[in-house]
């Protein structure tokens, strides 16, 4: 049998709730201008325009802090209800355009257009005209990905931000692959990034150079990943349904906790809020993996501590507990979480094909 082509194209809003609230407030397009709470209240930045990323400011940098490099900057309250209704409206442009239409967020999706008649079936002539449709109709900018993976089309779409796109052809993606930095391969953190830089592993090509049993030497069973994405090979499908892997609550307080009683009282009411959100999205409790705490420390840094043990209340007080007194830090931010079992669909070992 003929390995299956695929062709797929990843959609990108441009600073999606800093383009909604310009669009509608036109004074604010030439200003620095951001989303997120107020730096009084220990607030973070959501997302910010283009002109505010000149001066350093970016998403989940404190509010207080993106005053400080920006003091011109308008910070604005999120809008939820309407970013939720604009998202709503660009995904029914989309469905126009593919029958197989899988969501990652508000702001961007991934769309299966193997099967599309439209435009003789050229995947980059139809992410150009969806982009063209979101413009005209709504009034804000998206940039696209175009390839044969869901992989490629997500790096793609990151190529030639903001409003534009760029076709990954099969034919470009060996030479594409060998001079990609290893820090654009999803899964390559701090840590794993740290690690591969003392191994003089900079980018695709040094990656193509080791062998499946060295990749899972140094980085254990992501190395098989690793083996396969640095050559760009990746054998996810877009779906419609995605599966929940985990759920999670948190909370910023509003004062930082240097003591073991304050946080606890906050695991509790967390607890009670994460068996709420449960239940609403109905969650089987069979299927929890594991739990997890978080904590963000008053320097912004984040740790987490995850364990086996069953979710009950008692138990996640047990793992906070052990971790803040591990971590030795005072307290801005704390989360606790599930992480579920998610059946994934086999995979298939073919190399794809595409236009």
């Amino acid at each position: 049998m003929d390995p299956i082509s695929q062709k797929v194209i990843h959609i990108d809003m441009d600073c999606f709730y800093a383009a909604v609230e310009m669009r509608d407030r036109p004074d604010l397009r030439d200003r620095p201008m951001a989303v997120g709470g107020r730096p009084e209240s220990r607030g973070v930045i959501t997302t910010c325009n283009y002109k505010a990323r000149d001066f350093g400011v970016h998403s989940a940098l404190s509010s207080r802090e993106a005053l400080r490099r920006c003091p011109d900057l308008v910070i604005l309250p999120t809008r939820f209800s309407k970013y939720k209704e604009v998202s709503r409206a660009i995904r029914a442009i989309f469905d126009r355009f593919s029958e197989t239409v899988e969501p990652i967020s508000l702001d961007e999706a991934y769309l299966d257009v193997t099967n599309n008649r439209q435009f003789d079936g050229n995947a980059t002539q139809t992410a150009r005209a969806i982009r063209a449709e979101i413009e005209s109709s709504l009034g804000l900018t998206a940039s696209a990905g175009i390839s044969n993976s869901k992989f490629l089309a997500k790096i793609a779409s990151d190529w030639k931000k903001p409003n534009n796109q760029f076709t990954i052809a099969p034919p470009e993606i060996p030479a594409f692959m060998k001079n990609l930095p290893v820090q654009k391969i999803p899964g390559v953190g701090k840590a794993t990034l740290a690690k591969m830089h003392k191994l003089d592993i900079l980018n695709c090509q040094d990656l193509q150079a080791l062998s499946v049993q060295q990749l899972t030497h140094q980085f254990g069973e992501f190395g098989i990943r690793l083996f396969d994405l640095s050559r760009g090979i990746d054998h996810s499908r877009v779906r419609t349904g995605r599966a929940r892997k985990s759920i999670s609550v948190e909370t910023t307080l509003a004062k930082d906790l240097e003591l073991w009683e304050g946080i606890e009282k906050h695991i509790h009411a967390l607890f009670d809020e994460l068996m709420f959100r449960m239940k609403k999205s109905k969650v089987d409790p069979e299927s929890i993996k594991s739990i997890g705490v978080k904590f963000k420390s008053s320097e912004f840094q984040v740790t987490s501590k995850e364990s086996a043990r069953p979710c009950d209340k008692d138990n996640f007080v047990k793992l906070a507990k052990q971790h803040f007194f591990d971590s030795n830090i005072s307290v801005r931010l704390i989360g606790i979480g599930c992480k579920l079992n998610v059946k994934e669909p086999q995979k298939s070992r073919h190399q794809l094909r595409l236009f």
